[in-house]
C-alpha cells in the first residue's frame, strides 16, 4: 500500500508583543521589524522589496498591495481585502495570509511553511515556485496555476479549486484529498500527488485521454 503524504510542517508565528507601526513607516524598500499594523487605504500600497520580519497586519485593505522583490519573515496578514497582490518573486517564510485577494501574482517566488486561511481567491500565478510546506485550509480559489513549481509538502484542506494548472510541475508529497477540483490541466503532471477513490474516478477521463486509452460501453 503507497504510504501517505508527508503532512506540511508549519511553524508557529510569534507575533505577541509588538510595537504598533506608522503609516510613514510603510512605502518601498522599507525594513520592519517587529510591527503591527492596520491598513486602510484608497490607494495602493507599495513595500516593493521591503523586508519584514516580525510583523502583523490586522487588517488591509487597499485596491492593490505591490510586493514585488520583498522578504517575509514571520508575517501574517489577516483579513486582507485587496483586488490585485503583486507578489512576483517574493520570499515568504512562516507566513499566513487570510481574506479575499482578486488576483494574486507570485510568479518566481519562494514559500516555505506558508498557510493560506480561509482565503478567497480569484487568480492565483504560482507558476515557476518554489513551495515547501505550505498548507491551504478553508479556501476558494477560482483558478491557480502550478505550472512549473517545484512543490513538497503542500496539502489543501476544505478547499475548492475550479481550475487547477499543472503543466511541467514536479510534485512531492502533495495532499490533494481534501480538495474539491472542478477542472485538471497538466494531468500528466499528477505525479508525485495524492488523490481520493473519489477524484480518481473523476479524473479517470482526463488521465484515460492522457495515455491513449478510449473509454466505451459498446
Amino acid at each position: 500500500m503507497p504510504s501517505a503524504p508527508k503532512p506540511p510542517q508549519l511553524n508557529t508565528l510569534h507575533l505577541d508583543d509588538l510595537v504598533d507601526g506608522r503609516p510613514e513607516e510603510v512605502g518601498p524598500g522599507a525594513t520592519l521589524t517587529g510591527r503591527s499594523l492596520t491598513i486602510d487605504h484608497r490607494s495602493a500600497v507599495d513595500l516593493t522589496d521591503a523586508r519584514l520580519d516580525g510583523v502583523r497586519f490586522d487588517r488591509f485593505v487597499a485596491p492593490e498591495l505591490r510586493l514585488r522583490g520583498a522578504g517575509l519573515l514571520e508575517v501574517a496578514l489577516d483579513a486582507v481585502d485587496v483586488p490585485v497582490m503583486d507578489a512576483a518573486r517574493t520570499d515568504w517564510s512562516d507566513a499566513r495570509l487570510s481574506g479575499r485577494v482578486g488576483a494574486l501574482t507570485a510568479y518566481d517566488s519562494s514559500l516555505r511553511s506558508v498557510h493560506f486561511t480561509g482565503c478567497r481567491l480569484g487568480f492565483v500565478n504560482l507558476r515557476g515556485a518554489e513551495l515547501l510546506d505550505v498548507q491551504f485550509t478553508d479556501c476558494s480559489i477560482h483558478e491557480l496555476d502550478l505550472g512549473e513549481t517545484r512543490c513538497r509538502r503542500v496539502r489543501f484542506t476544505h478547499t475548492r479549486i475550479a481550475s487547477l494548472e499543472l503543466p511541467r510541475a514536479s510534485l512531492t508529497d502533495v495532499d490533494l484529498r481534501g480538495a474539491a477540483l472542478s477542472a485538471v490541466s497538466g494531468i500528466g503532471h499528477l505525479s508525485g500527488a495524492t488523490i481520493s477513490h473519489e477524484q480518481a474516478l473523476e479524473l479517470a477521463p482526463l488521465l484515460a485521454a492522457h495515455v491513449g486509452i478510449s473509454i466505451s460501453d459498446e
